[in-house]
Formats: C-alpha cells, structure tokens, sequence
C-alpha cells in the first residue's frame, strides 16, 4: 500500500491502537521481518511497517530531515485510520518517532520506544554522513552485489545473507544494474543534535540499546531517559538479533 505521497508501506491488524514499526538509516521495513509474528500475535490493535522517505520502495524525493519523515509517517497513520500511536523505532526512525511525538502532527502519540538511537555524533561523523549524502548512486551488474552493498549499509551484513527476502527488499534495477534501494541523500538529515530532539518528544519515551551495540551506551541513553536498558547479548540491530527481548519493552 502507498499513502497520497507514495510512501509504500505493509499493515495489518485491526482498531484504532497502531503500531508503527519505524526502521534506521539505509534499511528497509523488511528488517522487522522477526519482529513481525510476534507483533501480529500480541498487538491488540493494528500496526504499519513503513519505508521511510528514500529507502525501500518509497519514493526518493528531497527534503529528508527528520520532520518530513515524521509527516510523511503521520500520514501513514492518517491512512491506517489511527486513533492512537505507539512507536517503536530502530536507530534513525527511533528519532523520526520522537519527532512525530512532539506535538506537531496532529496525533495522539501515547508512547515511543526507541532502540540503538546513536545520540552523540562527532564533527568528523556528521561531515562523513555529509559527504555520503553528495555522493550519487552506486550501480552494480548484479542484484547480489547491490544487495551486498545494502546490508552494508543498513549494518546487517553479519546477519543476514545477500538472497535473504530482507536483502533483497533493499534491492532496485536501475539502468545499467542494480542499487542499493536507498537515495544517498538521506544521510543530510544528520546534523541536528539527536539529544536535543528526543528531549522534545511529548510522549513517554524509552530508549534501548544491545549491550554490544557499538554506536551507543547506557550513560549516554540515560542523560535522556534516566530508566533506559540494555539487552544483553544484542548488538546494534537487536530488533532482528533478539527480537523476544525488543518485544517485551512494549509489554504494559
């Protein structure tokens, strides 16, 4: 399913209490694959995995800072008929949820958890993402090789094989090959002090991380929300390397 903007995106369940299921930079929705049983098992309500603005089968268009992200999610709850939000966000869409929890959108966001959210950038960090969002498209003569390149991308290269359905979601043809399924642009949304947007989020918001997740740690986490955790033996994408221990932190 598309919204009016075409931003593509899977749903089901029933009622006016939605899950949106948010994934990080260079991903795709498929990457909550794992999580999904679980999700379509226990959720008393509906739920929507999007692929935000510039990945996947959304569309490509710029601007891609955090806000228009969260319209454009607002809007996919707006199609899914929601009278309630939950939001559980991996990495960037776990800020892209702290954003739709400000107030902006017109929806009633009840609550945003937010797993593996990287809070302190360095100067160098911020200039790489820069210069990866300059950089044009890289093509390739296969789907493997692309599909390579967008496990790379998303940190998902230990994880997952290159003709697994979630590699391949993050997969186009294009002329002359194959690319990664994400417009390097995205990456200029990086820039803005994540600390400072997650502290505007109205809702209640929780943060987790995998206890080895390389891209942040529980002081960091706790300058934001002082009750944030960490799941032993997961990494930075623990929504697909524990996804029994992800679940629980929307248990009641």
């Amino acid at each position: 399913m598309r919204t009016r903007a075409g931003i593509a995106y899977r749903s089901g369940g029933s009622g006016g209490d939605l899950l949106l299921l948010l994934h990080g930079l260079g991903a795709t929705g498929a990457v909550w694959n794992r999580l999904l049983p679980l999700v379509e098992r226990s959720w008393p309500g509906s739920w929507a995995v999007p692929d935000l603005r510039g990945h996947g089968g959304s569309p490509a268009e710029p601007p891609h800072g955090y806000a228009v992200h969260a319209a454009d999610v607002a809007s996919v709850a707006v199609a899914c008929g929601a009278e309630r939000v939950t939001v559980l966000g991996h990495s960037f869409g776990g800020v892209v949820g702290a954003v739709l929890a400000g107030g902006w959108y017109g929806l009633e966001v009840t609550r945003v958890v937010a797993l593996g959210v990287k809070i302190d950038w360095t100067d160098d960090e911020v200039a790489r993402a820069r210069s990866l969002a300059a950089r044009p498209p890289q093509v390739f003569a296969t789907a493997a090789e692309a599909a390579e390149r967008h496990l790379r991308l998303a940190g998902l290269s230990a994880l997952v094989a290159p003709d697994d359905p979630v590699a391949l979601a993050g997969v186009r043809e294009v002329d002359g090959g194959w690319a990664p399924a994400l417009d390097p642009r995205a990456f200029g949304a990086v820039g803005p002090s994540v600390e400072q947007v997650l502290a505007r989020a109205v809702a209640p918001l929780r943060l987790a991380a995998g206890s080895s997740d390389p891209m942040v740690g529980l002081p960091a986490m706790r300058r934001v929300d002082p009750s944030a955790v960490l799941l032993e033996g997961a990494g930075h994408n623990a929504h697909w390397e524990n996804p029994d221990a992800v679940w629980r932190l929307l248990a009641p």
